[in-house]
């Protein structure tokens, strides 16, 4: 175990929302290094060129801004160890000057292979059905012939010298002992031809000279641990813990897609999750705490944070089970936080301004499990929408058309009559004529509840549709049932 200071990194490229998978590693990064109380860095890596979107970079700060994972140090927090953005670092020629030790100590070497030959190659071993690998071709060159290509200003790459005999073995403190037989060690590209280091490349120099201890990552870099593994052996750096998360799928088991509708933080916070419920949900996408408790703030997920407990197997993205508990943050907030967040969706649904949208908003509270279910849930009080009288069937309540119709038209004259209307003079007037008939509360309330709202479901029941939507409106709309009923 390190008995330094922990490290970590979250290295995002600016290329866009932010995918849930990558979240999750930015979460366990921030988990590891606080639950030790050490240090989260942010690291831009850009060194991609072609895949960097305008406006990813202030996502990518607002996202930990929003989700509470803030860094210690990064672009606009120098710890020291900066420039935190690779172009920068790469402008200091920080990547080839270690890609040139490489070479020094035969550990690398420069190759000149045109996009021609390596085509072919590839082609070939294709058709040998065999995995690419570069053929080492330029390694052969002597030192004259590389100076006389460099001197002519020929394209070229700095690849790494890997052996293709024996074997090579790591560690994973989740995946245990990895060995990979050294045939299948590609000599990856570690400088580019346009001067830009390899993400690979510059992983390892930057979390070296960064300092950085634990390494989180997707566990689709399992595979490509030794080659790290013998860039680090070949510095003579110490190799950093790597801690590989497993792959989140979607309900169908397959990879989530950058086209799914819950594949980033701000779809999700588009389709109405709150970002508390979203950091605690992605926490439990491939590690439990060992109990069966699943709510948590983000200070609970510091101290209950173990690596060791991130489990092998793929995570399922269960939106369901993701719903309920985003329904459990809501419910759990205050009324005032929760009005603030539901009032503009309220607005967009209700623009009666009879209508008290605090009245309506306090109903739905327990109701909706993601904000956006809210308008679709309020909007029967705006304008009944038109509905069918199959509604007024109810097994339990035993209602029908013929049963309803007629409970609604004994109430009718006694709620025109009736004065002071609010929801408790409403509920003693109605359920103390039900008593009186010895009559069950369901044959009168079913109907009422259907007559005011035309929905099979509401949020609230009867006497709070009839208080909110008034009087005048609450008898129109009895008698309007009262004619569809009766020419049913």
């Amino acid at each position: 175990m390190h008995n330094k200071k922990i490290r970590t990194r979250f290295a995002p490229s600016p290329t866009g929302r932010m995918h849930v998978g990558n979240l999750r590693t930015a979460l366990y990064a921030y988990l590891i290094a606080k639950h030790e109380g050490g240090d989260f860095l942010l690291r831009i890596e850009d060194t991609d060129q072609e895949r960097f979107v305008e406006g990813a970079l202030e996502i990518i700060y607002k996202t930990l801004q929003s989700t509470g994972l803030i860094h210690d140090e990064g672009p606009d927090k120098d710890g020291g160890v900066g420039p935190y953005v690779q172009s920068e670092r790469n402008e200091q020629e920080i990547y080839l000057k270690y890609a040139h030790s490489l070479i020094e100590n035969g550990e690398a070497y420069y190759c000149f292979c045109s996009k021609e030959r390596l085509e072919g190659l590839k082609t070939n071993l294709e058709n040998e059905k065999e995995a690419f690998r570069y053929d080492k071709h330029c390694l052969s060159l002597s030192k004259e012939e590389v100076q006389t290509k460099l001197s002519n200003n020929l394209p070229y790459v700095i690849r790494q010298n890997n052996p293709i005999e024996g074997k090579t073995s790591f560690n994973d403190d989740i995946y245990g002992e990895i060995t990979v037989d050294n045939s299948e060690l590609d000599d990856m590209i570690l400088m580019k031809s346009d001067g830009f280091p390899t993400y690979n490349f510059a992983n390892v120099v930057d979390d070296h000279l960064m300092g950085i201890t634990h390494v989180v990552r997707g566990n689709e870099y399992l595979s490509s641990s030794p080659k790290y593994n013998r860039l680090y052996d070949a510095f003579g750096w110490e190799v950093p813990v790597y801690v590989h998360c497993p792959l989140i799928t979607n309900e169908e088991h397959q990879k989530l897609s950058k086209r799914s509708g819950h594949s980033s933080y701000e779809d999700l916070l588009e389709q109405g999750f709150l970002t508390e419920a979203i950091v605690n949900y992605v926490a439990l996408l491939g590690w439990s705490p060992g109990t069966n408790e699943e709510m948590f703030t983000l200070k609970e997920l510091i101290e209950l944070f173990d690596y060791k407990n991130i489990n092998k197997s793929p995570a399922v993205f269960d939106m369901k089970k993701f719903r309920w508990m985003n329904g459990e943050y809501i419910k759990n907030m205050s009324f005032e936080d929760f009005y603030k967040l539901a009032l503009p969706l309220a607005k967009t649904v209700i623009k009666k301004d009879t209508l008290s949208l605090e009245k309506i908003i306090r109903l739905v509270q327990s109701r909706v499990e993601v904000l956006n279910d809210i308008s679709e849930q309020i909007d029967f009080f705006e304008e009944i929408p038109e509905y069918s009288v199959d509604l007024y069937n109810h097994k339990k309540m035993k209602t029908n058309p013929e049963n309803s119709l007629e409970s609604l038209e004994k109430i009718l004259p006694l709620l025109e009559a009736h004065q002071n209307w609010n929801i408790d003079s409403l509920h003693e007037l109605v359920l103390g004529y039900v008593s009186e008939q010895g009559m069950k509360n369901g044959l009168m309330l079913w109907p009422l509840r259907t007559v005011l709202s035309g929905k099979a479901s509401t949020p609230g029941g009867a006497f709070d549709i009839a208080d909110i939507i008034g009087k005048q409106e609450s008898i129109a709309r009895i008698k309007a049932g009262i004619e569809q009923l009766k020419n049913s």
